[in-house]
């Protein structure tokens, strides 16, 4: 074999060692591996019972997809530094909203949704502005808004209704194009299949192909450093709490207008999942790491894992106690790839 033989297959193996750096470094590899192995699982325990059927394969779709619609967006706003608890009762306030304004003010869809949308930019805002100029920490600004928010979609429920689940919608919603865009399926698969993806592939491209994106991993990294490079670091936090708000109201429109109600309570503890959902696909509590790419997995875990309870006929109980253990692997595996990835680097 001559020297330049040698040479060839000496940078052919540098090129697969740096090839496979570079995929430990990618912080989606934890959760794609986790996705493999839940599905996996219950592949072969709940396979036979109807998870591996297109109606079972339809139903954790939907499941995965109104997770990741908030996850994605959640997971934005982690990277950039920050976090939203309010998401949950977002989806109470805005979707108790549609529903009073459709069905007891006899409002067209359209313009609920818009008055629920526009409530849910304003509320996003606020909450915005209340962390850049306060300088509180987020968690602070929106767990007073998870409460205020909550007790707000009660308030109104009762004050109007005298109830806490408004009904009615069917009749204002059946045959309307615009709800029609909230709730329809094609061969079993719900269309919210459809705004996951949509939702997921516009904040990748903003992550990935665009200035804001940069923007948002440079306001998680070090938003001290960023200021100093001219980004516009408040902007940026007010712009993804609306886009977090505007995320949990189109969830609201979604669940209101298929089940055909209104639910003071409904989204409880959604903010929970939308974090956990980040967190698993990779993105770091701390900012200024993470992907969408990684959440949309992580989405799939979870949802994989509630309907593999299901079909296994395993209490639904089980399914937070699932969760918490998914959460620490995950965390604990994206440390190991991380922490590999790094010293393979040495």
């Amino acid at each position: 074999m001559g020297t330049a033989d040698v040479a060839v297959r000496a940078d052919e193996r540098v090129r697969r060692v740096s090839g496979f750096r570079r995929s430990l470094a990618r912080p989606e590899l934890a959760a794609v591996l986790g996705t493999i192995l839940v599905w996996a699982f219950f592949a072969i325990v709940a396979g036979h019972r109807g998870f591996m059927t297109v109606k079972g394969t339809a139903n954790y779709l939907e499941i995965a997809a109104q997770l990741g619609i908030i996850g994605a967006v959640a997971s934005l706003l982690i990277i950039a530094g920050e976090f939203d608890l309010s998401m949950g009762s977002m989806v109470g306030a805005t979707g108790m909203i549609l529903a009073l304004t459709v069905a007891q003010f006899n409002w067209p869809v359209w313009a609920g949704v818009l008055a629920a949308f526009f409530f849910a930019l304003v509320i996003g805002f606020l909450n915005g502005l209340l962390v850049v100029r306060t300088g509180l920490p987020s968690f602070i600004i929106t767990l007073a808004s998870l409460f205020g928010l909550r007790g707000l979609a009660l308030a109104m429920a009762r004050l109007l209704t005298g109830k806490t689940v408004v009904g009615g919608l069917d009749q204002h919603t059946t045959g309307d194009v615009v709800a029609s865009l909230f709730n329809s399926s094609v061969s079993g698969f719900s269309i919210v299949i459809l705004w996951w993806v949509l939702v997921a592939v516009i904040c990748h491209w903003v992550l990935m192909r665009t200035q804001f994106g940069n923007w948002i991993f440079g306001t998680g990294g070090s938003a001290t450093a960023a200021r100093n490079l001219g980004v516009p670091v408040d902007r940026v936090k007010i712009v993804l709490f609306m886009s977090t708000a505007a995320a949990s109201c189109l969830l609201a429109c979604i669940q209101v207008i298929a089940v055909g109600s209104a639910d003071a309570n409904r989204g409880v503890q959604k903010e929970f999942e939308a974090i956990i959902t980040a967190v698993i696909g990779g993105t770091l509590l701390s900012g200024g790491y993470g992907t969408i790419i990684g959440t949309i997995f992580g989405a799939l875990t979870l949802a994989i894992t509630q309907q593999g309870l299901f079909f296994a006929a395993v209490d639904a109980e089980w399914y937070k106690v699932c969760l918490a253990l998914i959460l620490l692997s995950a965390v604990l595996l994206n440390q190991y790839v991380r922490l590999r990835a790094a010293s393979t680097r040495r």
